[in-house]
């Protein structure tokens, strides 16, 4: 039987490892997997679509998913989780000593539909004391100038965004043109050690697993969109692929599990492991696939991308992913 053969770009993650390396084998597909870091797979996929199944920022996928005629479909599997508090950056000897101070202020940001900015821009509006109009936003690049924002947006009333090509954010924020920056990956400047650059909220795993108890929220930044053309001439590789996830999945809790051996070089990670199950998913498969184990997370996360005006519409948790992945079979 002639296999479907299919392109998958992704990160380089123990859970997919098996998916990878060719351990798990989707069912009637012969998969080509890609690895790249996750700016690279983006900015490709989100651009040229140059393979059929991409691992992709979950705002990036809402925004496109909310447009009248959307390129990608998308299977509820979450592969990267990320809390985001640890995301400010801040000057050592700078006047921002708490997040309420950035009322008034600057914030780089190095792209308005980057998710993990929807998250930190969300908390600050609910939480942290400085709302979406009373900042000025600045988008660029972090370390490098001349970042462009890929997402359609639409901007809202109030909401001040200005972009800048011929600085750094990080520049920015050392000279003092900018009060703060949200960044997923931690500037360079930052990476040195020298001091000029410090995190926000340096005790942020106390404030994030608190945030996490009284919120349910565990933010998911990455989702797998697959090439809507290629989901409607064969809708049965949606499942095939969501299953083969899972069971790569498995694969990674027992390894994680196992107190045999070290597969993984670090001091008692199976009781590690075990309590972080508990804490973060009691109830539930560690690290959940499909929308019934995260709808806070989702439901949360679609609501900051209608206010920020990253999606086009409000949108709920299952407009995002094909039916055929939001029922299960039983015997």
């Amino acid at each position: 039987m002639t296999k479907l053969p299919l392109t998958l770009a992704i990160e380089d993650y123990d859970h997919v490892r098996d998916l990878v390396n060719g351990t798990v084998k989707p069912e009637g597909i012969d998969l080509n997997c890609l690895i790249f870091d996750v700016e690279e797979t983006f900015f490709r996929f989100a651009q040229s679509y140059e393979w059929e199944v991409s691992e992709l920022s979950l705002a990036k996928y809402c925004s496109l998913r909310s447009q009248d005629d959307p390129p990608v479909v998308g299977i509820p599997v979450f592969i990267s989780r990320m809390f985001r508090h640890s995301a400010f950056y801040v000057r050592g000897d700078g006047k921002i000593k708490t997040s309420a101070d950035l009322k008034g202020g600057r914030i780089g940001v190095p792209e308005w539909t980057q998710t993990a900015t929807v998250y930190a821009r969300g908390w600050l509006h609910h939480e942290g004391g400085a709302k979406l109009d009373e900042v000025e936003w600045v988008q660029g690049g972090v370390n490098e100038p001349g970042r462009l924002e890929m997402g359609k947006i639409n901007v809202p009333d109030g909401v001040r965004i200005t972009p800048v090509s011929d600085r750094s954010l990080t520049d920015m924020l050392i000279e003092g043109e900018i009060d703060a920056l949200i960044s997923a990956r931690p500037p360079d400047a930052f990476l040195s050690g020298e001091g000029q650059v410090q995190r926000l909220i340096p005790n942020y795993p106390e404030v994030e697993l608190d945030y996490f108890k009284r919120t349910g929220v565990y933010p998911i930044m990455h989702t797998i969109a697959i090439k809507r053309d290629v989901y409607e001439q064969d809708r049965w590789i949606a499942m095939n692929l969501m299953t083969a996830f899972e069971q790569a999945k498995a694969k990674m809790v027992e390894r994680l599990s196992d107190i045999t051996a070290s597969r993984i070089p670090f001091p008692w990670m199976p009781d590690q492991f075990q309590q972080m199950k508990q804490a973060f998913f009691p109830d539930h498969d560690y690290w959940p696939y499909g929308i019934e184990g995260s709808r806070q997370t989702l439901e949360t996360f679609l609501a900051y991308c209608d206010e920020q005006g990253v999606t086009k519409r409000k949108m709920t948790p299952e407009e995002l992913f094909v039916p055929e992945t939001q029922k299960v079979f039983k015997v």
